[in-house]
């Protein structure tokens, strides 16, 4: 007699290929970070929960080119392409740091379509 194939998945949680939910998000926060060396711009929702982050690092930019706009821009792009798929329509956009990258992330938030206010920091 053969031997049963094994459920692919966890076997302490109970849950056999089953995907969390996508939570449902209209509002959140979105940080900008921009240093010399690189831009950090991450997601979170009203209470400060991170729901998504990306950085010029993360999007494989090395060296000095991670302090560019074109690296700001691309990083905001990821992190907020996510959030958009989860229902996010407005943001309120802090930034924060000296860096280049201010102006291409806000580029990019302003290019997403969602509806923002920016807040000083």
């Amino acid at each position: 007699m053969a031997k049963p194939i094994p459920k692919v998945g966890s076997r302490r949680n109970g849950r056999s290929g089953a995907r969390k939910s996508a939570r449902r998000i209209p509002k959140g926060v979105i940080h900008v970070q921009a240093s010399f060396n690189n831009t950090i711009v991450t997601v979170t929702d009203v209470r400060g929960r991170v729901i998504s982050w990306s950085s010029a690092g993360t999007c494989g930019f090395r060296g000095t080119r991670r302090g560019t706009p074109f690296a700001a821009q691309t990083a905001a792009g990821n992190a907020i392409r996510a959030v958009v798929d989860q229902g996010m329509q407005r943001a309120e956009v802090m930034i924060k740091g000296p860096g280049l990258g201010r102006d291409g992330a806000l580029r990019a938030i302003r290019r997403s379509g969602i509806l923002f206010r920016f807040v000083r920091d």
